[in-house]
């Protein structure tokens, strides 16, 4: 992957500036420090940098097609561009690179967009100008890999891998979105196309969007689509879709193995990673790859037995990574600076020590295991909902006004995601300053769309919860503030073989039972990973990590943070009620306080990091 930038004239008065867009470019050097360039030429102005991976001699871009009537910049990766290459070839095309993206231009010369854009198995967001239509086509992969921002400002459309890129532009105006800010208090992180900056979106996962004169279009090509209840067709023998998931994996990893530089993998300690990890020991046994892990010294969170276990197992050559706790501290600006957005954990600073370690030992791209707990059922959820059926209770009976709000958000009065949302609404109410307290209706983003709900309408409880982790938890958090962007902070890329394109397709069809067997979650990656991964790992329980949160580094009695929630500090920023905040500072701070993450709300890490955010990003105070 790499990074991308670029500023359409939607009004073609040829407004291009050549000293925008290396300021643009400069704010993705991290994305790609191997190299950098531009184009600018009539109402288009494109920059990419470049972390070579594939093609080291002839990969820069932008590219052309071969008339030079269509250009091209994609950050990313395209899996099956060898295929894609021999069929274009066959129908007269030619290639002037061994690059894997430049597939997509010939691509976009043969087929309709909808079409060409589902032939891609791989993780992009990528930027195409048609000088003959002066038009714009801007689109995103199937699950949200790769980022892409965009904004219209002054009759520009802007767009970039990070915000930071975008805000460059003299003609962005810096405002935080009060509604983004409230989904972070809410969900598990934001939810495309909001950000936490207002007026600029992220464009959501398997979309696309035309650019053509004023009118900018989004367009959908693909979404997780599961079957209604009762109208699915499976196969009654688990044998089947347990040879198939072994045989769909095992080419997503071979495909992800695919590189001109060194690959290596993390191992987490549990069975996702493990899988992957012994997969390709499988795939490839003549080679010991680099594996990296992280640790904790506090023995009741360490994995680092297990971690050891599939190391030695596929004897790679092994990086363990100890976090002590002043390391978050340490951390934490970078975090929030390239994550651009306010946290609700400190995890991503753990994140950041673990790819910081990839990159010291020149490894530039790792394989990892996000996206199977969404698929397959790895979280605490599944099996609660499950039990809620089993005994027939109704958790909200009675309660009329969060019936409401579960309608209204799922269109499901009975499907609980997390939290009773009615109630916790006074909570973000009374933390709110009075200026937002005022608005409230207008901030508060349950008042908002935030899924398709027809896509779990009449479906199994297991395929709702599955969607609205995929869309809350996996794209926009997951894969992105947490993953794509705490990789890119050290040039590394992550590669994620579960969401290879071909085996989602394939999961949304295999039965609910072979999932959840039981109450026995990923039931049928257990049987997958039989023969492959030790029986101490697959039989271990699930282990969800809690990061240290603000209680911890409230009792380090940390200058800076101290500072970020001073009385003085909160009022003169206008977001928060000071007086709340000093109340819960006093909590968090009290001998043996303790959340009990994940089902409380770490509210003070979301107003600490979101200080940060306002002073890394010159935000203005609402006051």
């Amino acid at each position: 992957m790499c990074g991308i930038c670029g500023v359409f004239d939607m009004n073609s008065q040829k407004r291009g500036e050549l000293s925008t867009i290396e300021r643009m470019l400069r704010k993705l050097d991290h994305r790609g420090p191997d190299n950098s360039d531009y184009f600018i030429r009539d109402s288009i102005s494109l920059g990419f940098s470049r972390l070579s991976i594939v093609d080291l001699e002839s990969g820069m871009q932008p590219i052309f097609n071969e008339d030079k009537s269509i250009v091209l910049i994609c950050n990313g990766e395209i899996f099956n561009y060898i295929e894609l290459r021999q069929k274009l070839i066959l129908k007269g095309h030619k290639f002037k690179t061994n690059s894997d993206v430049e597939v997509i231009l010939h691509l976009y010369e043969e087929y309709e967009v909808d079409s060409f854009i589902n032939e891609l198995n791989g993780q992009f967001a990528f930027a195409i100008y048609d000088f003959n239509k002066n038009q714009l086509l801007c689109a995103r992969d199937h699950v949200g890999i790769a980022p892409f921002f965009y904004t219209v400002a002054d009759g520009l459309f802007i767009f970039a891998s990070e915000i930071k890129a975008i805000i460059e532009h003299p003609a962005v105006e810096r405002a935080v979105d009060l509604v983004g800010l409230d989904q972070i208090f809410t969900f598990p992180g934001m939810a495309s196309p909001r950000t936490l900056f207002r007026g600029i979106k992220s464009l959501s996962n398997g979309c696309y969007i035309v650019v053509r004169g004023n009118n900018v279009e989004v367009r959908e090509y693909w979404d997780l689509i599961y079957p209604e209840a009762g109208e699915a067709s499976y196969v009654a023998n688990e044998d089947y879709y347990i040879e198939k998931i072994d045989e769909l994996l095992t080419e997503s990893v071979k495909l992800r193995l695919q590189a001109d530089v060194p690959v290596g993998f993390y191992i987490s300690g549990g069975l996702d990673s493990s899988l992957i990890a012994t997969k390709i020991k499988q795939i490839d046994g003549s080679l010991n790859r680099h594996s990296f892990s992280i640790d904790f010294p506090d023995k009741s969170i360490s994995e680092s037995a297990f971690q050891r276990v599939i190391a030695n197992k596929v004897n790679s050559i092994h990086h363990e990574k100890m976090f002590y706790h002043y390391e978050i501290v340490k951390r934490l600006k970078k975090a929030v600076y390239h994550s651009e957005c306010a946290l609700k954990e400190t995890y991503n600073t753990a994140s950041l020590a673990l790819s910081e370690s990839v990159r010291a030992n020149n490894i530039k791209v790792v394989l990892t295991g996000e996206g199977a707990d969404e698929l397959f059922g790895g979280y605490v959820g599944y099996r609660f909902d499950k039990l809620r059926l089993q005994q027939k209770s109704q958790d909200n009976q009675g309660n009329l006004f969060e019936n409401e709000v579960r309608r209204k958000i799922w269109g499901d009065e009975n499907f609980l995601y997390e939290k009773e949302y009615y109630s916790y609404q006074k909570t973000k109410q009374e933390l709110y300053s009075r200026e937002i307290q005022e608005i409230f209706e207008s901030v508060n983003c349950l008042n908002y769309p935030i899924i398709n709900k027809e896509r779990i309408d009449g479906r199994d409880i297991f395929h709702k919860r599955s969607y609205v982790d995929f869309k809350l938890r996996m794209s926009d958090h997951l894969l992105s503030d947490h993953g794509d962007r705490m990789m890119y902070a050290n040039s590394v890329e992550a590669r994620y073989p579960f969401l290879d394109k071909d085996l989602i397709q394939f999961a949304i069809n295999i039965p609910v039972d072979f999932k959840l067997k039981g109450f026995d979650e990923k039931y049928i990656l257990k049987r997958v990973a039989k023969n492959l991964v030790p029986d101490e790992i697959i039989k271990r329980p699930k282990f969800a990590f809690v990061a240290p949160g603000s209680s911890e580094l409230l009792k380090q009695d940390i200058e800076f943070i101290e500072d970020l929630l001073s009385y003085e500090t909160i009022k003169r920023q206008g977001y928060f009620n000071p007086d709340v905040v000093q109340a819960l500072r006093k909590k968090y701070k009290e001998h043996g306080f303790k959340l009990n993450v994940p089902y409380d709300s770490d509210l003070l890490i979301i107003v600490i990091t979101f200080g940060i955010f306002i002073q890394q990003f010159q935000m203005p105070s609402i006051r």
